[in-house]
């Protein structure tokens, strides 16, 4: 049996704990890690029993050669398809992904179920499923994550005073596909001077000049699998407010990475790289999480940040998630640091994947 024909074993078994006769999946990552399909039109029927796969004429020689269930080729829409399956088999209760089937679907199939038969929503089961990685994810990962330093590295190279923002991002892009990747993992983050305080800028025209922060944010697709990494340069000699801010930021990020390990919570994680930045007087200035999941997609379960009222049981880390740690200050009008690598929970601490160093680039 194959690694993604026990996966759909492993969720078949929990149908009856989820009061439910089968699972309609239709979130494209969850899709992949089920079934392997890499098409951008599919939906699969889970029961306790069996797995149907549904696809359009586009998509039925690439479905045949990548999907070990059954396949349905459908000249009609997949969702007919599969309520028509639903009727022959006589299925009552099936689940579905609250957060990714879309209300016109729903209401499609939900108008034409037979009699007796009700749609139920569920959660993020896929999701938790995915959490922790397994030996041959966690070798797609570091290739991702190798990927994507060594595109980095290659544009750095390149990277001088007069470049724009569009221009840096799309030389790292180029990179990333030149060494093998898919595409990014998300939209290529580069920020220059003051701009570098806006977390998720998008490039701009905005050239990079001497003395000036840059600020890169990337990640590559390779095999399906994210990666992602921050790391900071700097034009000219380093001002003595930007070399603090910098380090003050990288021992954050260390104790954090120190805090890794299986059985810890996300938000000890947190806390551990927050506390760094709140003793040198930046707490105010660290507006986001510290990290997050990544797999099949770019951010995942779980959310490595602190609890609120709402959220007092946080999410105990476990060995083979793969996560970031990314914590980062953002003062408006001088600049932002963030450096971020991705590591790997083991059981006694972590295992930090991402290769390139950390220290602060001077151009």
């Amino acid at each position: 049996m194959s690694e993604i024909d026990q996966r759909r074993r492993t969720l078949s078994a929990r149908l009856a704990e989820l009061k439910i006769d089968a699972f309609l999946v239709s979130s494209s990552a969850n899709l992949r890690y089920l079934t392997g399909y890499t098409g951008s039109n599919g939906l699969l029927l889970l029961t306790a029993d069996d797995a149907h796969f549904f696809t359009d004429p586009r998509y039925a020689i690439s479905a045949a050669r990548e999907v070990s269930c059954t396949v349905h080729v459908e000249t009609k829409a997949l969702i007919a398809g599969a309520t028509a399956l639903i009727a022959r088999k006589r299925i009552k209760k099936i689940g579905f992904e609250s957060a990714a089937l879309t209300f016109d679907a729903y209401t499609k199939m939900k108008d034409t179920l037979t009699l007796g038969a009700a749609l139920h929503p569920i959660g993020a089961v896929v999701e938790d499923q995915r959490t922790v990685k397994s030996a041959s994810e966690q070798e797609l990962i570091r290739r991702s994550v190798m990927l994507n330093s060594a595109a980095f590295e290659r544009t750095m190279r390149r990277v001088k005073p007069g470049l724009s923002e569009m221009d840096i991002a799309a030389e790292l892009d180029y990179q990333m596909r030149r060494l093998g990747a898919e595409k990014p993992a998300f939209e290529t983050i580069v920020a220059v001077g003051e701009r570098s305080a806006l977390p998720h800028s998008q490039p701009t025209s905005r050239r990079l000049g001497e003395n000036e922060l840059l600020l890169i944010d990337m990640g590559a697709s390779r095999e399906g699998y994210a990666s992602d990494m921050t790391r900071v340069a700097h034009t000219g000699k380093v001002p003595k407010r930007i070399r603090d801010l910098y380090y003050a930021v990288l021992e954050a990020q260390l104790a954090s990475i120190d805090a890794v390990k299986a059985g810890a919570t996300t938000r000890s994680v947190d806390a551990a790289g927050r506390n760094v930045l709140k003793r040198h007087g930046l707490d105010k200035a660290f507006v986001h999480s510290t990290g997050h999941g990544l797999g099949l997609e770019i951010h995942e379960p779980p959310r490595i940040a602190r609890g609120g009222i709402a959220r007092k049981d946080m999410t105990e880390l476990q060995a083979g998630m793969a996560i970031t740690i990314e914590p980062g200050a953002y003062i408006e009008g001088l600049g932002g640091i963030r450096i971020e690598d991705t590591v790997l929970v083991t059981v006694n601490g972590c295992e930090v994947l991402t290769p390139t160093p950390k220290q602060l680039l001077e151009i």
